[in-house]
């Protein structure tokens, strides 16, 4: 798989209450623990759907062409469709409720929650689905899916690396970002889904 290939999905993946939610936990109070175990739930969770998929020999694609280019439909599909909610949802684009207290999570509750966030999203569940399917199709071996889960992590990791790289300025920058976001989420989401709708059309 390609990195142009692997990008996207790494996008659509994270996009939404992801990320967000690994700001969040950045700036709780055991920042350290709730990020790393955020991003090993995550990785674990997306791990196992693409194995699934994977060992119970994907969704028939047809020949290497073909699944190539049906990987492509799929992402194209997802990032329209997810444009299309997030526009539709503008009015409503609060964050959950419970992402109000990502600030006192426990370790513990960090490792569900990034399991269940990369596991039970549609659009995380069909992309897992279509990268499994892709290797099963195409005869590759299970570890091609390396550079897709581990960009998707890289990508949930982000907010927890700027921590440790600024130090005590990330303390003001963080909160900034997170509150910026949530008063502007669905314009961040559509501007990334956007670019990378058009990456992958290119």
């Amino acid at each position: 798989m390609s990195f142009l290939t692997v990008l996207p999905l790494a996008i659509v993946m994270v996009a939404g209450p992801q990320l967000l939610s690994a700001i969040f936990l950045a700036t709780s109070r055991e920042w350290r623990r709730n990020s790393v175990l955020f991003v090993v739930g995550a990785g674990l969770s997306i791990s196992t759907g693409v194995s699934l998929t994977y060992f119970l020999g994907g969704v028939s694609t047809g020949g290497a062409a073909e699944s190539n280019g049906i990987l492509s439909l799929v992402v194209v599909v997802l990032i329209v469709v997810a444009m299309i909610s997030t526009f539709l949802g503008r009015e409503d684009s609060e964050p959950p409720k419970w992402m109000g207290k990502l600030d006192r999570a426990t370790p513990r509750f960090s490792f569900r929650l990034g399991f269940l966030l990369l596991g039970v999203f549609p659009t995380d569940i069909v992309t897992s689905v279509a990268v499994g399917s892709y290797l099963a199709a195409n005869g590759l071996p299970l570890w091609d899916a390396a550079p897709f889960v581990v960009l998707t992590l890289s990508l949930l990791a982000l907010p927890s690396l700027v921590v440790v790289v600024l130090g005590a300025r990330a303390e003001t920058l963080l909160p900034r970002v997170r509150d910026w976001m949530n008063d502007n989420s669905w314009i961040v989401n559509e501007v990334v889904l956007a670019f990378f709708l058009v990456l992958t059309l290119t």
